[in-house]
């Protein structure tokens, strides 16, 4: 989808400075699930010192909205209708070097977050936390750090402790990137042409992907590796949504859809 040519600054987003007791800080929403993008504006319109300046359900959308927008924060999702959060996280970090970027989720923070880390990320958070706990994860990269959960910073001690010594038991950690991301639009049910078309390789390319994928899972067919796919994918995908807004984690609640910001 072509980014959106009728976005408008909110006022916030043009004086961009302070509420006299805290500098309000912009936030740029990546996600193609209108739904989650509504229920993050929810959960931040009551912070004095935050603000959403803009919304993109696309990859290419995002990169438009950071360059027009100036965000100070972009929260993210992986799975994006057109491109993939992976790429879009390398490319902010090679072209915005500054711009803290928390990766918000569904997807298994064992085999993810220190993916996204490494890809450029400042966090990631599950879109299953508390609303305190998206919050506090929000705040911690503005001010320069890094979050991720006390499990997948565990794990990370454990696999630096190792060295090279470190096996993990899930064969999913034996995909490269460009593996998982071909492994999970095969679930999502996209063919090879899809596939290339989304991520700007050959079907040749793809193919060749798709054979080592099967190698490293001990796959032997095309149609064990769809099922397989099919499997790991809507294992994760059910819970894409949050609880109700009654319960203790981030709300979810109709929106637009598209590249906007606040008007």
């Amino acid at each position: 989808m072509a980014a959106s040519n009728t976005w408008t600054r909110s006022q916030v987003s043009q004086s961009g400075t302070n509420t006299g007791k805290r500098k309000v800080r912009r936030v740029l929403i990546v996600d193609d699930h209108p739904i989650v993008r509504q229920g993050l504006r929810r959960v931040m319109e009551n912070e004095d010192d935050l603000t959403v300046c803009g919304e993109a359900e696309t990859a290419r959308d995002a990169r438009t909205a950071i360059k027009e927008l100036n965000p100070d924060v972009v929260i993210a999702d992986i799975s994006l209708k057109q491109g993939d959060g992976i790429e879009l996280v390398r490319d902010v970090r090679a072209h915005h070097p500054q711009l803290p970027i928390l990766v918000l989720s569904m997807h298994d923070e064992t085999i993810y977050a220190e993916r996204m880390l490494s890809a450029g990320a400042n966090g990631y958070i599950m879109k299953q936390a508390a609303s305190e706990q998206f919050l506090a994860s929000l705040r911690r990269v503005l001010d320069g750090g890094i979050y991720v959960s006390e499990a997948v910073g565990n794990n990370m001690i454990q696999k630096f402790a190792a060295g090279g010594a470190y096996i993990s038991a899930n064969p999913i950690d034996r995909l490269s990137n460009r593996e998982l991301q071909i492994l999970h639009m095969i679930g999502k049910g996209m063919s090879t042409r899809e596939t290339a078309h989304s991520l700007n390789l050959s079907i040749k390319t793809v193919e060749s992907h798709r054979q080592r994928i099967k190698r490293k899972l001990n796959l032997t067919t095309g149609t064990q590796l769809v099922q397989y796919a099919v499997n790991w994918f809507t294992g994760r995908e059910a819970s894409t949504f949050p609880p109700s807004p009654k319960e203790t984690q981030v709300p979810s609640m109709g929106g637009t859809s598209g590249y906007s910001s606040d008007g």
